[in-house]
């Protein structure tokens, strides 16, 4: 049997216990390397369920569904991979089940959020400050618009906005405008070692330049692939494809992601008892969900020291009523 020990999947045996309760149509809507497909499919196996359940891993990322086919290859007759963004979830679960004669209804689905590790360590994509490479960051690599084009074209005022809505970068003004001044000077900015020494260049103490790197590219990636956008509807029609008592995971990296997850699932969950005072026996309307998890679960600390990424990572799980 297959171990899912290469790449290792933050909060696997979380997932697994949460999340697979029985046969049925499971959604990993961030495919990645296949590493959390693989942990759904061996638990499937091993609990007997393996016959009778399928799994749509999605992603946009084309080395992404190559990686997972060749982790997968042993399941390859339990599992579909499609190329496209989760925000399509709804018409892509319905699109496979037509094609396999199956009710489109599923038992969980799995949201991973954030870059994968695989995206963070190939330079040319342009993920990380660590590693010299273009300004890109597209998850998806025909999206037509780069961080780079960002950089180069956004307004100082856009870009102090954009670096402090979504990475809550305090010095975002003064970065924007040395952005800017850069720009006048040298006529762009090509790649990710010369944008984060202008970064560097203008953060608040040394102590203190590595969170400004990590929550300018934050923000980045962000505007780049529109994440916070494509979650908010990837929640709600994620839980439109849910069967009754299906459950969805979603693992968030940063308190925009978590704050997104947080809400939409109180949202869900919460019944309409209409205005104060009235005394109401049933309410208006029922919630649609559940919560499985009231406070996010997050990794040990013996999860964290073999695997950095587990650190900021929360987990909350609903069930569909």
């Amino acid at each position: 049997m297959a171990q899912y020990s290469y790449h290792e999947p933050v909060l696997a045996p979380e997932i697994i216990a949460l999340l697979v309760t029985k046969p049925g149509i499971y959604v990993d809507g961030t495919l990645g390397g296949g590493g959390h497909s693989l942990a759904i499919l061996c638990a499937l196996h091993e609990a007997g369920y393996g016959e009778g359940s399928l799994l749509i891993g999605i992603d946009q990322d084309d080395a992404a569904l190559h990686e997972a086919a060749e982790k997968l290859k042993e399941f390859e007759a339990r599992t579909v991979l499609v190329k496209g963004n989760f925000k399509t979830i709804g018409s892509i679960v319905e699109s496979v089940c037509r094609e396999k004669g199956l009710h489109p209804k599923v038992t969980g689905i799995l949201l991973d959020l954030g870059v994968s590790s695989f995206q963070i360590d190939t330079a040319e994509r342009g993920f990380s400050y660590l590693r010299d490479g273009p300004l890109d960051m597209r998850m998806d690599m025909d999206a037509s618009v780069s961080a780079g084009d960002i950089i180069n074209t956004y307004e100082e005022k856009e870009l102090a906005r954009l670096f402090y809505r979504y990475g809550e970068e305090p010095r975002s003004r003064s970065i924007a405008r040395a952005i800017v001044a850069y720009r006048l000077k040298n006529g762009s900015v090509t790649g990710t070692e010369e944008l984060a020494g202008i970064i560097r260049e203008n953060a608040a103490g040394r102590d203190k330049i590595i969170k400004t790197l990590s929550r300018v590219f934050q923000a980045l990636r962000i505007e780049v692939n529109s994440e916070l956008e494509v979650l908010r509807s990837v929640l709600y029609d994620g839980i439109a494809c849910l069967d009754s008592y299906g459950r969805m995971a979603v693992i968030s990296y940063h308190s925009l992601e978590d704050r997104i997850v947080k809400t939409v699932f109180a949202e869900k969950a919460r019944s309409d008892w209409g205005p104060k005072g009235v005394g109401l026996r049933e309410p208006l309307e029922r919630g649609s969900v559940s919560l499985v998890t009231r406070k996010p679960v997050v990794a040990a600390r013996q999860e964290i020291d073999a695997n950095p990424r587990a650190r900021s990572a929360k987990l909350r799980v609903i069930e569909k009523i």
